[in-house]
């Protein structure tokens, strides 16, 4: 197992209240998403194209296993999380991919998040219909 550990790269991705932690390691392109394969976990094409975007880019697809452990939000922001974990994990690998993932924008945190709620407003901005009478 000591020899496994060696191989593998870490990496972590954030996205919205979701966060990713990607376990890289050679091997045949075995899917991991919380014990769950990659179809079953991201029932979505969508996702699915979104979350292997940096293996498509890098043009590795099929030559690594990756093992996901992702937490908190909903699908589009794990979906996120793993792609830019991913993304960071195959620069670590080789540093000479950093300006193709940087120019696809794969190495960019998405800051967005949900704004809070106001006091006197039924959401954040949204506020209630003006009677004049």
């Amino acid at each position: 197992m000591a020899a496994d550990t060696k191989n593998q790269i870490h990496a972590v991705g954030r996205r919205k209240s979701a966060v990713a932690r990607v376990i890289l390691r050679p091997g045949t392109g075995q899917w991991s998403i919380n014990g769950r394969s990659l179809p079953d976990y991201f029932p979505r094409p969508t996702y699915q194209i979104r979350v292997a975007e940096p293996l498509n880019a890098a043009e590795v697809d099929g030559q690594f296993d990756v093992l996901v452990r992702v937490r908190g939000g909903g699908l589009t922001g794990q979906a996120d999380a793993v792609r830019l974990g991913l993304a960071r994990a195959l620069v670590e690998n080789d540093e000479e991919r950093r300006p193709l993932m940087r120019e696809r924008g794969l190495l960019t945190r998405d800051p967005r998040k949900v704004e809070r709620k106001k006091p006197g407003r039924p959401k954040a901005r949204k506020r209630f219909q003006f009677s004049k009478r």
